[in-house]
């Protein structure tokens, strides 16, 4: 049985349906349901905070490492994968960010919260020994239309405004797995992985300027660049780990962003006319 942390979530709802519809056992805890001294077979744990935790900093250490430590301390289990992230790569130092790599984090930078509190999640379950995975993912696309991602807004912006404004530069690159490959590799890290930690990416960086024209090619919308807008990219995350492993072989998002415009402007007709 699988134990699914978060599938109120994107990620944990999407790998609820991806385990309902192969008919697996999983159990979905309803948020703050007590959990203490239950037997959660292998539990993936989705729960966390990402583009708000800055506003709600209590509750990305609460998510992020509370949690964890209740549920390892006072529950029995066989396998616990934690989703971590391939933020905690940047400013490394390195060409590439492997899993072995050693981190960077600065306790005085606000904005170091969410590493900090991700890499103190993943210390707690590797306290689990055998029995714990780490899961590192880049930025995860889909479907999914009331999450504020940078992906999202921008093909938002194209077919609301017509246009796309870029606060960061259109050099700014970095990795974009999808949800599906994300849910699909999960369960097999969870019943069978040999590692204790794993970069689960497309292994390619994209740029914006990339995505930009792609979008603008599927909306005919204009590109502009924010004066001044700065350059944030990434080093490229290795995969062979769940190559080797898994035979793990990643979709592109770029490959992906007809789907996922045409999904968007169709969500967005469908609410224009429910007004």
């Amino acid at each position: 049985m699988f134990t699914i942390i978060g599938a109120a979530g994107f990620i944990g709802s999407r790998l609820a349906r991806h385990l309902e519809a192969r008919r697996v056992d999983y159990y979905a805890p309803r948020r703050g349901e007590d959990l203490a001294g239950r037997r959660l077979g292998r539990v993936i744990y989705c729960a966390g905070l990402t583009a708000d935790f800055r506003t709600r900093p209590h509750d990305a250490v609460e998510a992020h490492v509370c949690q964890v430590l209740r549920l390892v301390r006072g529950c029995d289990f066989e396998s616990f994968v934690y989703l971590s992230s391939t933020r905690l790569y940047k400013g490394h130092g390195r060409e590439t960010a492997r899993e072995e790599d050693d981190l960077r984090v600065n306790p005085s930078e606000p904005g170091d919260l969410y590493n900090l509190s991700k890499a103190l999640g993943e210390s707690v379950v590797r306290l689990c020994g055998e029995r714990a995975r780490v899961v590192r993912l880049s930025n995860v696309y889909g479907e999914d239309f009331s999450r504020q991602t940078f992906l999202s807004m921008i093909i938002g912006e194209a077919l609301r405004d017509g246009r796309i404004r870029l606060q960061t530069s259109l050099e700014s690159a970095k990795d974009y797995v999808s949800v599906e490959d994300v849910v699909g590799l999960l369960p097999r890290i969870a019943a069978g992985g040999r590692s204790r930690a794993y970069n689960v990416a497309s292994g390619v960086n994209v740029t914006n300027a990339e995505l930009a024209a792609g979008i603008a090619r599927l909306t005919a919308c204009a590109v502009t660049e924010e004066p001044g807008a700065e350059t944030v990219s990434f080093p490229p995350v290795d995969i062979g780990r769940v190559r080797e492993e898994f035979g793990f072989e990643p979709a592109s998002v770029l490959g992906d962003l007809p789907r996922l415009v045409e999904s968007y402007r169709r969500h967005r007709s469908d609410t224009v006319d429910l007004h």
